[in-house]
């Protein structure tokens, strides 16, 4: 018998840039995987000064459908849940908003990508923001309601990047443990048997694929579904080749490729685009595939120990958050060279990169940094000095304008 206790909310890295958003635009919509946590986080915005309306709720969903007009009438500002589930009300919304442009007027949330959904006609351009609830990071398990250092490691100057991440408080974690028990809260912070975390992504997976993948598009093959689910979370951390991948499910490729897009628009799959400015070296334009929460892509794939893969999934989930967090834009993207040089992470930043490699190792040695070395070299002084974090205790300069940290000292 599983007994979850109830959890004190823990502050999340968005809400910050959430209210900021409500203040300005007329609508707000936050997207995200299902069970985030983004109820709990618009249940607990200004509660009592917005009306909130699920459309888990059958009559809710029906007055959405059919009376929208009543369901978003009046000058309370409005809060609407699962907005996927009635992506029509939407219309409706559009109309609100042009009579009436007041900020804040109404917070959508949904477990599907709504820039990337084909069933939604009404574009919200110009009328509203986007803002995506990943799973939590480390540090917002911890209660800090923040991503890793990298705000931080920009805002200085790289000589001072060693005293930076030193002056931290944090503490040291075996990256394994995070990787298995990955950020959705329920998993994350409830349960602490990894049988009760199979019970819980089990059904989190039948969920989805029962319920919520069928509002999107029809899958009348669910095996074949599965089986596609389990060969990408097999995939993790390597460049996508659909090709490659529908031959080894035995799919045709216009079958992967849909599916691909219902995954990243269900905010469960992220495919990682190629750093495509280099112009004296041809790059590789393949996306690498990870998952938004690691946890959940090593049942897909039927357990086991995490591997170094992992490691770098759980970096990019934080910088993922990170990012979508920030009102500054950035961008993140690998590199690769057509004869194998590459680099995990680079993050674009004001027309500056900070190249980023991950491994799993305690014992980080020069060789590792090469391709970090052949980066910088190639940027130049577009090149900020290069991280390389690892899974020891070293925090130092392992070689010019490379820092060897560990991973625990930036998320």
């Amino acid at each position: 018998m599983i007994i979850i206790h109830a959890m004190k909310p823990l502050p999340r890295l968005v809400s910050t840039s959430l209210m900021e958003r409500l203040r300005v635009m007329p609508a707000v919509v936050v997207t995200g995987a299902r069970q985030t946590g983004k109820s709990t986080l618009v249940e607990q915005l200004l509660p009592g000064a917005r009306r909130l309306h699920t459309l888990d709720d059958l009559d809710t969903l029906a007055a959405a459908r059919h009376d929208p007009h009543v369901l978003l009438g009046g000058r309370t500002p409005i809060t609407i849940d699962e907005i996927q589930r009635a992506p029509e009300l939407l219309a409706a919304v559009k109309r609100a908003i042009d009579i009436d442009r007041t900020p804040g007027r109404f917070l959508l949330t949904g477990s599907a990508n709504l820039l990337l959904m084909q069933r939604v006609s009404e574009s919200l351009a110009g009328r509203a923001s986007y803002l995506t609830l990943w799973p939590m990071t480390r540090a917002e398990q911890q209660g800090h309601g923040s991503a890793g250092a990298w705000s931080e490691l920009l805002a200085a100057k790289d000589d001072d990047w060693l005293e930076v991440l030193a002056s931290r408080k944090c503490s040291p974690e075996d990256w394994r443990s995070l990787a298995i028990r990955g950020g959705f809260p329920t998993p994350a912070l409830a349960l602490k048997k990894p049988p009760q975390r199979d019970i819980w992504f089990d059904g989190y997976e039948r969920t989805y694929l029962e319920r919520d993948l069928q509002q999107l598009s029809a899958i009348t093959a669910l095996p074949d579904f599965r089986r596609l689910l389990r060969a990408t979370a097999l995939r993790t951390g390597q460049m996508l080749n659909q090709s490659e991948l529908a031959r080894d499910t035995a799919l045709a490729q216009p079958t992967v490729h849909r599916w691909l897009n219902l995954l990243e628009a269900s905010s469960l799959v992220v495919r990682l685009p190629a750093c495509a400015v280099n112009r004296t070296k041809r790059l590789i334009k393949s996306p690498k595939l990870y998952w938004a929460d690691t946890g959940l892509a090593l049942h897909l794939a039927g357990g086991g120990t995490p591997s170094g893969a992992h490691l770098e999934n759980l970096v990019l989930a934080d910088l993922l958050a990170w990012r979508d967090a920030r009102l500054e834009r950035a961008e993140l993207m690998y590199w690769r060279t057509a004869t194998g040089e590459e680099v995990d992470f680079v993050v674009e930043e004001s027309e500056r990169f900070l190249p980023v490699e991950v491994k799993a190792s305690a014992r980080p040695r020069l060789s590792d940094t090469a391709h970090l070395r052949t980066f910088r070299a190639e940027y130049g002084h577009r090149a900020r000095a290069a991280l390389f974090l690892h899974g020891g205790t070293m925090l130092e300069w392992i070689a010019p304008g490379v820092l060897a940290a560990p991973w625990w000292r930036v998320l």
